[in-house]
């Protein structure tokens, strides 16, 4: 929760890789708050009794919403398809106008490595940014499990990271002052 309310302040793209991990470690607690107690709270040092508080309450909220929305056992919680959502259309949007050129040139780098991903993971049909994404938190799951990652795969996710970088500082750019006039 603490984490969490950082990173979706400060970097939009980490925040989406943090709640997907959050899911996950949910999953990995079979969605029982006293296992996530034990495994997941009682280890955050320095907190105060109302912060623990407030990260268990967080994370029984994120357990009912799982149940709720069906994610129980894979998928990603509304909100966080939401934020996605978000990012698919600013992205779209910075695309279209002519102003982000260096933008545009940089997802144009990035293609390239999106077809391939999606090729090798035969899912054709998941939007440009989905297939990032997936692909940055693959890695992050290798790194944690100490796996070798290709050095092919490293351009690859370096590219990726450069973009979505770009994408999340205009997202943020976009919150503080919006890049474009809204629409009449």
């Amino acid at each position: 929760m603490i984490i969490a309310s950082e990173k979706r302040k400060n970097n939009i793209a980490e925040y989406l890789l943090y709640m997907w991990q959050i899911e996950d470690i949910i999953r990995a607690n079979g969605l029982d708050m006293e296992r996530i107690r034990v495994n997941v709270t009682d280890r955050f040092d320095g907190l105060s009794p109302e912060q623990k508080r407030q990260m268990e309450e967080w994370y029984e909220s994120l357990i009912d919403m799982m149940r709720r929305e069906g994610v129980a056992e894979s998928g990603h919680l509304q909100m966080n398809n939401n934020v996605l959502q978000s990012l698919v259309e600013l992205h779209r949007a910075l695309m279209a106008d002519p102003r982000f050129a260096e933008y545009s040139a940089e997802f144009y780098r990035t293609l390239p490595f999106i077809v391939e991903l999606r090729a090798t993971a035969g899912d054709k049909a998941a939007d440009e940014l989905t297939t990032c994404f997936t692909a940055l938190y693959g890695a992050l799951m290798l790194r944690l499990a100490g796996k070798e990652i290709s050095p092919d795969t490293l351009a690859a996710l370096g590219q990726i990271s450069r973009f979505i970088a770009t994408l999340s500082a205009l997202f943020h750019k976009n919150e503080n002052k919006p890049l474009f006039a809204p629409e009449d």
